[in-house]
């Protein structure tokens, strides 16, 4: 007998869509290594950590150094001054009620959003929006719930919800029977976002067919516009049926640091397969304290000290410079007649390829020519050709010196 591998994993397109750009990136840089390359592709941030966090994370590099304040092993959930940190910051200025024990502090929304899966039976159909932030999609794959691959490159057994500028990238909601629903808003990649009336159509239809939301809202803190939620469980009846996760990485730059949490509330309950209740939290504790030893203690500390007086300022300066990036792109972009979404209440920006291009053939032409790097939309699913992803992380003069860069190309 001989070891076999997850055929799942066979069904996963040629390559993950950020390796690729890598590829593409790196055998340019071979060929031309005089040139500047202007990294405007994937989400990574480039301002360092604000002072406030720096200075707590290194006080809790020094606890870590005195055996009388030394920690070993903390809890897998995440330490209760992190969490109650989370509640008193992030959730009850928007007037929503969360319990210490419903945050579950992590790694990353991406390692959330993957894993997050592996607590629900096979069998469940999911729906995703198209185009769509691609963990959700090859996670799900990975774990067996598809059934090959279709022609167009989506898989059989998903359900896609589009979102394109036919629609005003407000996904329709499924018209056949979901178990689950991926929505990220503000989104990756297109920036846009939905109004509380347009979520709680998702979150209504979710209580109606006793489906459940995953909500990734790991942008809300770029949200310049009032009648945009922060978080999902601002909807009424949220709490029964979503999930949701956030992240340090764009909002505090912990892209390197790593540090996240995903809220699971206890009145979220599914059915198994004698149709007896079973609480989600427990679930997703028993997972998280199986698979994972938790977040460092100086991590903890540093983020934190993101909700002190101090670091709310500091960081807010980080934020407002990132936005006042995306306004040159998005303004820069429609002087010269692009079609652009984004970049309002979101660091990213969706622009619409001129000429009909396909996304990876302006990606080319951006990076041959421009020496700019995006992301074709078409790595994020097939509502998503014709479109290219550029972020609003790079620094002000690169990003002022990108904008004129492109304005000098001929479409």
């Amino acid at each position: 007998m001989s070891v076999t591998i997850n055929e799942n994993y066979l069904l996963l397109q040629d390559s993950y869509l950020f390796v690729e750009i890598a590829k593409r990136v790196a055998k340019f840089e071979e060929e031309y290594p005089e040139k500047e390359i202007i990294r405007m592709g994937i989400g990574d941030v480039t301002k360092p950590l604000v002072p406030a966090v720096i200075k707590a994370f290194k006080a809790a590099v020094d606890e870590m150094g005195d055996p009388e304040t030394f920690k070993g092993y903390g809890p897998e959930q995440g330490y209760s001054f992190l969490a109650e940190a989370i509640v008193e910051n992030d959730y009850k200025p928007l007037g929503v009620e969360i319990a210490i024990d419903e945050v579950f502090i992590s790694d990353g929304a991406k390692c959330d959003s993957g894993n997050i899966q592996e607590i629900f039976d096979l069998n469940n159909i999911v729906a995703v929006t198209d185009p769509v932030y691609p963990v959700y999609v090859d996670t799900n794959v990975m774990a067996g719930r598809t059934q090959g691959v279709n022609d167009d490159g989506t898989y059989k057994g998903l359900v896609y919800l589009p979102a394109t500028g036919e629609n005003n990238f407000i996904p329709e909601l499924p018209k056949t029977p979901v178990d689950l629903i991926y929505l990220c808003f503000p989104n990756n990649p297109t920036g846009t976002t939905l109004t509380k009336d347009e979520l709680a159509k998702f979150v209504d239809y979710a209580k109606e067919n006793d489906a459940i939301i995953i909500f990734d809202a790991a942008y809300e803190s770029f949200i310049t516009e009032k009648d945009v939620p922060h978080s999902i469980f601002e909807i009424e009846g949220a709490k029964e049926v979503a999930i949701e996760v956030k992240s340090y990485s764009k909002t505090a730059g912990f892209t390197g640091t790593r540090c996240a949490y995903t809220v699971v509330p206890k009145d979220l309950n599914v059915k198994d397969s004698k149709g007896e209740l079973v609480e989600v939290n427990s679930l997703w504790n028993r997972r998280q304290t199986t698979k994972f030893n938790g977040v460092s203690y100086p991590v903890q500390k540093a983020a934190e000290a993101i909700y002190s007086d101090e670091g709310k300022k500091q960081i807010k300066e980080n934020i407002d410079y990132y936005m006042e990036n995306a306004r040159i792109i998005k303004e820069s972009l429609e002087n010269i007649g692009l079609n652009v979404y984004g970049g309002v209440n979101s660091p990213y920006i969706w622009v619409k390829t001129p000429n009909n291009m396909k996304s990876w053939d302006f990606f080319d032409l951006l990076l041959n020519e421009a020496n700019i790097v995006g992301t074709p939309g078409a790595g994020f699913g097939l509502s998503g050709e014709g479109y290219l992803r550029l972020t609003a992380f790079n620094t002000l003069e690169n990003t002022k010196k990108a904008m004129k860069r492109i304005a000098d190309l001929s479409f």
